[in-house]
């Protein structure tokens, strides 16, 4: 879904989820504030550029959008992968754990 534009309630749900204030992520998104509150309120529609700023940001910090696909629209936070794994490889007794 990377290359669809997003809702302002996924928007607002995804910087919830994140507990990144309005100014944090207009900064990551490189948006201006006033901007991003005025989409999140549905006062007016950015250009889909912008609104794709703001997305690839949310997407850097760890969401994922979901399509609606007959549940409506959401985001959820991506499952987070461990630094710690090890290929088979590299696998030996000091570091079977």
């Amino acid at each position: 879904m990377s290359d669809q534009l997003i809702s302002p309630v996924q928007c607002r749900m995804a910087r919830a989820g994140l507990g990144l204030t309005a100014g944090a992520l207009a900064e990551r998104a490189q948006v201006s504030k006033v901007t991003l509150s005025d989409f999140e309120l549905g006062k007016r529609s950015p250009m889909p550029r912008t609104i794709a700023a703001i997305r690839a940001a949310l997407e850097q910090a760890g969401m994922e959008f979901i399509d609606a696909n007959g549940g409506g629209a959401g985001v959820r936070l991506k499952a987070q992968t461990s630094d710690a794994i090890i290929s088979l490889e590299d696998l030996n007794a000091e570091n079977d754990n």
